[in-house]
């Protein structure tokens, strides 16, 4: 069973910590402070956020294609100078560690991430909460690879099945997230979505839109661990 995490709003909350960096980056690239910075807990990948905020902010279509690259460069590069931020200013959500820690000591399950974040962002910040250690991040999908969010399910079902040598599908594969980016992710990526609304997305919100199981957070483990059950058909 490949268990895909998403990060911000499902496991963790950093706060202003990504859009300061989002305005640092885009200062030292363009020369000038933005005026608009990316909406927040929307799940959208870095690179599209990106995208969006150079536009927003004035810079012509035409400057995208030179100054986005030298953007998804930068942005690590900055969060790392708030490491210390990350870990005084964030906040572990309720229940994610006892989450991931079942979900970790299940036979069979393969926990991983798929996430809008780029993999040094996201490595960043699981390890500021001691988080890196639950799943494997080696088979993970991330906007580094994709910044098309839904593709990264068969990034990280391929990884994994490279490593562990199973083939992952729809029947064996369930994103757990809090996003309409999660659930769309996985109608249209090929896995099956446990909503959680610990971000800014109802729980009739995640519903509606698609989600297959819904729960209001991750502290209650044992329902937890029967829906990502409930959502797949055959384990591995």
């Amino acid at each position: 069973m490949l268990v895909l995490w998403d990060i911000d709003r499902t496991l963790l909350y950093v706060g202003d910590i990504d859009r300061q960096v989002y305005r640092e980056t885009f200062a030292e690239i363009v020369g000038r402070p933005p005026e608009q910075l990316p909406a927040r807990g929307t799940g959208v990948t870095m690179p599209l956020a990106i995208r969006s905020l150079l536009l927003d902010n004035g810079v012509p279509e035409t400057e995208v294609p030179r100054l986005l690259p030298r953007m998804v460069e930068l942005l690590p590069q900055r969060l790392a100078t708030h490491t210390g931020e990350l870990r005084e200013q964030g906040v572990l959500l309720p229940g994610a560690v006892a989450a991931l820690k079942a979900v970790q000591a299940q036979a069979g399950h393969v926990p991983t991430v798929v996430t809008g974040n780029l993999k040094p962002n996201a490595l960043l910040k699981l390890e500021a909460f001691h988080l890196a250690g639950f799943v494997d991040t080696e088979i993970g999908g991330y906007s580094s690879d994709n910044d098309h969010r839904p593709a990264l399910v068969a990034v990280a079902q391929k990884r994994a099945q490279a490593k562990y040598g199973a083939a992952f599908t729809r029947s064996n594969s369930v994103i757990i997230g809090d996003s309409l980016e999660d659930v769309r992710t996985g109608l249209e990526g090929g896995a099956p979505v446990i909503g959680v609304a610990s971000g800014k997305t109802s729980a009739d919100e995640l519903q509606s839109a698609g989600a297959d199981v819904v729960l209001d957070s991750l502290e209650d483990v044992p329902r937890l661990l029967d829906a990502i059950t409930a959502v797949t058909r055959e384990g591995v």
